[in-house]
């Protein structure tokens, strides 16, 4: 029987849209809502996969990016000003665009749970508000 299962995790987190021509070229932050869902076969315990072992996946990223500045791996005057003032932050190699955050979280995890048979997607979804998410899902086979 096909079940999807899910876990929610909350973040805060800043960054800045270097491209952006509106307020979002600023340092802002965001409090972050994450969702990952997962869909596949009940395993012989009657569970998709124990949310303790999602959390085990998960929770060393969101942990990585709760209060941290985010960066594009190509904005040096922001790398360069918290490295040099001590400060938490975190690189990725894409804009850090909702859509790209959520490409990050599925490039980051999708090989952890390939290694469970019964799974057969993931999906990701990140809210940066409270009504603009960003969703990605992909197939685990």
């Amino acid at each position: 029987m096909i079940t999807k299962i899910a876990k929610e995790y909350h973040f805060e987190m800043s960054h800045r849209l270097p491209f952006h021509s509106g307020p979002c070229k600023n340092i802002h932050g965001h409090s972050y809502k994450l969702i990952v869902t997962l869909e596949g076969e009940l395993d012989n315990n009657s569970m998709v996969l124990d949310y303790y072992e999602v959390d085990r996946i998960i929770l060393p990223i969101v942990k990585n990016f709760d209060h941290a500045f985010l960066c594009d791996k190509n904005d040096k005057i922001m790398i360069e000003f918290l490295a040099q003032n001590n400060f938490k932050y975190s690189v990725i190699p894409y804009v850090t665009t909702s859509e790209n955050i959520v490409t990050y979280f599925i490039d980051t995890i999708k090989e952890q749970f390939q290694k469970y048979d019964n799974l057969l997607t993931l999906s990701v979804r990140l809210y940066e508000t409270q009504d603009a998410f960003a969703e990605r899902k992909i197939s685990l086979k």
